[in-house]
């Protein structure tokens, strides 16, 4: 009996007794166990937990009692085992294998972290992740043996915890301003945490979805909460009345049945799929809305994207065009304006939300009752940090903290719904709770009367998956690989570069790479050794060698994708732009590589074999416009370079170069020897005004720029090339496909993408459910949305009653984070504007070297006129930029720089100014005196 489940426990023992603490299921062991085996196992637990785990499972495979294994399962999860009792119930512990790295990275950082944590602090904010008899061990330690005692208790609780706890502890040390702990996991960890196929964008998108993949459905879309809400009727007459009065805009049927709760004054989650009209849904419910409160009415619309801000601002001109007595602006990062005075001047403001909550932090606006109606475009990104749940945060405390409030009506707007992942309908539940908690709504309204017309406007494509092979054998990765073996042959003559990351089975060419190579650079940017002066030496070498390991690897994953000569192509172009910037000896020993090798790389890149993925993606789209030459696709891929060398390879190609493709990239900072730092709005624009007005380009090639929101309608072929995220990228990606009898490939030689985009599948489904359960229970909703807002208002509490942490009174230099040549002291830094960090002291100029500004223009009044770099190493230190009657400012990034502790000798890198340590001055006009820094010319031109 129970032979099966017997030789499960068997088979995944190494992974249950990493997690399970015996003395925790205590009641199991007494009810199933003789007592001599129960004392064995408990005193062999005080030695070692693993062991008594192992003696466990051992006695339970000997079970022969009835009901011992549910009775296993009854008990793990009583005792708040849950991720160890759904990987044992559904025998799947890929969940639990996870979780090692981050225990491997507990081990590495226990000696260091355990000195830098309050615990009792800590754990108010980890009862997702600790469980209740934990907390209370934990406390209890920290009062009877102090606070290292209670951190290493914490750390053996995290090293055998089921849950994902690595973001939790993060949030929880953020929360709690322990910041030297906050950077010892987040330079450790960081790293690990990076995501495999996606690249890094501005935007935070999160999870799903409601509507279904292929076909029909007998019981239509989704079910709206207002179908039996008395409101119906009155929101329809409101509904019918707008659009006798409005010429400029006649909802269709589905339309209307979207906004009936939003007219009738309710928060709403507005859900419905790409292409369906959702902005003008949103116009005709901020029209209405004013109509309904004429002199009072004060309407803001978010947009998260600075590319869709723009888009979504000319469709509000537009609308209200014919409306004078309705004034409509926009407000982007770069104005120089008082959003007070913009709010006051118009009805009508569109934005992104960091400026509402720059200008609500400010103190500019007193409160959000300054407006009567708040439109979130995009709004399942009310999660986390992102400025729209800053903002609803802010919303929610101001309702539940004071007596008598006018808060503004809250209209979300989205093609999907929910935050984090899930696994089933139950949790599925749970996070679509959570959105709504987080925005404040009880009403998500859908398309449930009107399908038939909703599919007739909006098309779905279909969903296939095209599976293609990779090269056999490649000399050109043989050769790389042999250059960068090299390479870290050379560096570990200058240090063990081992002992600075725990990654091992790195292969040449993979993700895990890059993370090793990331790991190890800022490691080494933090090396303190005896000598300086061999502490700056091995510094900068290092820096060098991992740079060009990174580039390498880089080439290897462009090759993978592209063609050889695109991956060759990207390495010339970054030793040409090393040799530019006058190379140390390292860097002409690195360049030395590259060019003894150059020649025998150029004969593969012209002679060696034909990419397969390419040439069945040539297939594909060559039998695409065979049977219709009006295809438009679009085409996504993962990288930058991606884009740029799939660009050329279509130019190239003869069957194929009729596409004229066009590149779509973000505006993000990560740059690339072969895109640049990005595509500024002005050539997005141009991009995609050109791609949706002609026949001229028939393809458009995109990175996840255009995921969300931006209106690409003529689509009909939608192509994945090795692009798969979570499931509301699938959602989006799909939904660019908006032509009647549109379709779209997954195109992948990886099994296991190709299995996570079938998952994303299922979990749609599961989601379409989800919402359909708590539109058909409202109680269950309001209840869910209750309790999880009381929560997470006692956290807001916390958080704000923990005092923050007083900033260094020391003294700190900034040394160049690739040389450690001297920048400044930080008592000579002045911050403008909260932030604009400037270099009072004028001898910088001296340990710079400065060229023109590749894009100068005018931000929040000071005028970009140069780029200032190390004039030891070239790093690129900032800009320089003019403001008032000043110019020269040296403006710096703190990246660029390592902070030192004069005083300790101790370093610290920082990624953003606001984690720095130590106090910074406000910008005063009169330290800056003409005879120092000179004075603007009068006539001289403004900037643009």
């Amino acid at each position: 009996m129970y032979e099966l489940e017997k030789e499960n426990l068997r088979r995944f023992e190494p992974y249950i007794i990493q997690f399970l603490r015996p003395s925790y299921i205590k009641v199991f062991l007494t009810t199933y166990l003789d007592e001599e085996s129960v004392q064995r196992i408990m005193s062999e637990e005080r030695n070692s937990v693993t062991s008594a785990a192992q003696m466990l499972l051992e006695k339970m495979v000997q079970l022969e009692e009835i009901g011992w294994f549910q009775a296993f399962l009854d008990i793990l999860l009583s005792s708040e085992y849950t991720g160890l009792h759904a990987a044992i119930n559904g025998w799947d512990f890929q969940e639990l294998k996870s979780l090692q790295p981050f225990r491997v990275l507990l081990d590495r950082i226990e000696p260091s972290i355990t000195k830098n944590m309050k615990p009792k602090e800590l754990i108010t904010h980890m009862s997702d992740c600790l469980t209740h008899r934990e907390c209370e061990e934990i406390t209890a330690a920290e009062e009877q043996s102090g606070c290292v005692a209670a951190s290493v208790r914490l750390v053996e609780c995290l090293r055998r915890c089921d849950k994902k706890w690595f973001k939790i502890l993060k949030m929880a040390l953020d929360a709690c301003n322990q910041k030297l702990a906050l950077q010892l996991l987040e330079q450790e960890g960081d790293s690990k945490c990076v995501s495999e196929d996606e690249e890094s964008m501005e935007g935070i998108s999160t999870l799903c979805i409601q509507y279904k993949e292929e076909g029909e459905s007998d019981d239509g879309l989704l079910k709206s909460s207002n179908d039996i809400s008395d409101q119906q009727t009155e929101g329809a007459g409101l509904v019918t009345g707008l659009c006798e009065r409005s010429a400029d805009r006649t909802l269709r049927e589905y339309q209307k049945e979207l906004v009936i709760a939003a007219l009738n004054g309710q928060n709403t989650i507005i859900c419905a799929p790409t292409g369906c009209g959702k902005t003008i849904v949103a116009m005709v419910i901020c029209e209405h809305h004013l109509k309904t409160f004429p002199g009072k009415a004060k309407v803001v619309f978010m947009a998260t994207k600075v590319e869709v801000f723009e888009q979504q601002y000319k469709l509000f001109l537009e609308h209200f065009s014919k409306h004078p007595e309705i004034r409509v602006t926009g407000v982007r990062g770069d104005m120089e304006v008082s959003l007070r005075a913009v709010v006051d001047r118009n009805e009508v403001v569109v934005l992104t939300p960091q400026i509402l909550v720059n200008s609500l932090q400010r103190g500019e606006l007193d409160s959000l009752q300054t407006f009567s109606l708040l439109l979130l475009d995009e709004c399942h990104n009310t999660t986390g940090k992102h400025p729209y749940n800053i903002i609803m945060n802010r919303y929610l405390d101001t309702k539940h903290t004071h007596g008598t409030h006018t808060l503004p009506q809250v209209v979300g707007l989205t093609a999907s719904v929910g935050v984090g992942s899930f696994k089933n309908q139950q949790e599925a539940e749970m996070n679509i709770s959570q959105l709504c908690a987080n925005l404040d709504t009880r009403v998500i309204a859908t398309v449930t009367k009107n399908v038939d017309e909703l599919r007739s406007y909006v098309h779905i494509p279909e969903k296939d998956f095209y599976v293609v092979e990779t090269r056999i054998s490649d000399p050109f990765i043989r050769v790389i690989c042999n250059i960068m073996s090299n390479i870290e042959q050379l560096a570990k003559r200058v240090y063990d570069i081992d002992s600075l990351s725990s990654i091992v089975n790195r292969d040449y060419g993979s993700q895990k790479y890059e993370q090793w190579v990331v790991e190890v650079q800022k490691r080494c940017l933090l090396l303190q050794l005896n000598d300086a002066e061999t502490e700056r030496r091995v510094c900068r070498a290092l820096y060098n060698y991992t740079e060009h390991l990174r580039k390498y690897n880089d080439a290897l994953i462009i090759n993978e994708d592209a063609r050889t000569k695109d991956a060759l192509n990207y390495l010339q172009a970054f030793i040409d732009q090393v040799r530019n910037a006058g190379p140390d000896q390292t860097e002409r020993e690195l360049t030395g590589f590259f060019d003894a090798h150059r020649a025998q790389l150029l004969h593969l890149s012209c002679e060696g074999q034909e990419n397969p993925k390419l040439r069945d993606l040539k297939f594909i789209l060559e039998e695409e416009y065979r049977n219709n030459d009006q295809t438009r696709t679009v085409l996504f891929v993962r990288t930058r370079a991606l884009a740029d060398a799939l660009k050329k390879w279509i130019d190239e190609t003869d069957t194929l170069k009729f596409l004229n493709p066009v590149v779509l990239i973000g505006r993000g900072r990560k740059s690339s020897q072969m895109t640049g730092s990005g595509m500024t709005l002005t050539s997005q624009k141009g991009v995609l005004d050109s791609f949706k007005s002609s026949d001229q380009s028939k393809i458009l090639i995109a990175t996840s720029v255009a995921d969300e929101g931006i209106d690409i309608p003529q689509c009909n072929l939608v192509l994945m090339y090795e692009y798969v995220g979570n499931v509301v990228k699938m959602v989006q990606v799909r939904g660019r496909g908006r032509a009647m009898g549109s379709r779209c490939f997954l195109i992948s030689s990886c099994k296991e993408r190709i299995e996570k985009e079938r998952q994303n599948m299922d979990r749609e489904k599961l989601m379409d459910n989800a919402i359909v359960s708590l539109q058909n229970s409202p109680e269950k909703l309001e209840a869910m949305v209750s309790h999880i807002q009381k929560e997470d208002k006692v956290r807001r509490e916390c958080i704000r009653q923990t005092p923050e942490k007083p900033l260094s009174e020391g003294n700190f230099q900034l040394l160049c984070a690739k040389c450690e040549a001297f920048g400044c002291f930080t008592k000579d830094l002045r911050v403008l504007k909260e932030s604009h960090h400037i270099i009072l002291d004028p001898s910088v100029f001296k340990r710079c070297i400065t060229e023109a500004h590749p894009d100068p223009k005018n931000c929040e009044g000071l005028i970009k006129t140069q780029k200032m770099f190390c004039a030891g190493c070239k790093m690129d230190w900032g800009i320089i930029a003019s403001y008032l009657c000043i110019r020269d400012l040296p403006i710096v990034k703190i990246k660029s720089f390592k902070v030192q502790d004069l005083a300790t000798l101790r370093k610290y890198l920082f990624r953003k100014w606001k984690d720095v340590n130590f106090p910074m001055k406000e910008f005063e006009l009169t330290e800056f005196i003409p005879e120092t820094w000179g004075v603007k010319d009068i006539n001289e031109p403004p900037g643009p």
